[in-house]
């Protein structure tokens, strides 16, 4: 008898560990698999040319200049990686950003570096399907201050061949200003 309810025991905790794991293999193929925020994403993929208008000071024009971008969704298509060239403030220029969308959290999430500085910045955010916008908040390090300067980045698809990126800070006296926008039209 202790025989058969040692087995039984048994059966039940494989039983539902294999539950368990079903469930768990379940979740993990559901946060693997690309949705249709990262077919949006990959709507964005190839070669674009950029005007480029960055604001030193808001109370001036902006400098403007000209860029290269080139996008590919990597990672089993989860993830894109962004490469981008040009010259800004008369010096070559060279960032990458990777872009995804957490398939757990609900959230696009994107990471940004560049020849400009050794922080990384970090931000999160949501799209809007009825405006085409994403709207990214997060922060990055002031190379002035060594202290977390607020972003937002606003990524408006206009069409397939176009699309606008803008930046915006926190001025020290608490004041949100436009620093960046960038004009995209694909290569043909």
């Amino acid at each position: 008898m202790k025989k058969l309810l040692t087995t039984f025991a048994l059966v039940l905790v494989i039983c539902s560990v294999t539950a368990q794991s079903k469930d768990e293999m379940k979740a993990l193929k559901e946060s693997m698999t690309p949705s249709e925020e990262h077919e949006w994403l990959a709507s964005f993929n190839g070669k674009w040319s950029a005007k480029v208008q960055m604001w030193m000071d808001p109370s001036q024009p902006p400098s403007i200049s000209k860029a290269t971008t080139e996008n590919e969704m990597i990672l089993d298509g989860l993830y894109q990686r962004s490469s981008h060239k040009g010259t800004m403030l008369e010096m070559p220029f060279h960032g990458e950003s990777i872009m995804g969308y957490d398939n757990i959290k609900k959230k696009f999430v994107s990471t940004w570096i560049d020849n400009f500085g050794s922080g990384i910045m970090m931000l999160s955010g949501d799209f809007d399907k009825e405006s085409k916008t994403l709207i990214l908040e997060g922060s990055m390090a002031d190379p002035m201050t060594g202290k977390d300067l607020w972003v937002r980045e606003v990524l408006t698809k206009i069409s397939d061949d176009e699309h606008k990126f803008e930046m915006f800070m926190v001025t020290p006296e608490g004041k949100e200003t436009k620093t960046m926008e960038i004009n995209y039209k694909r290569k043909k």
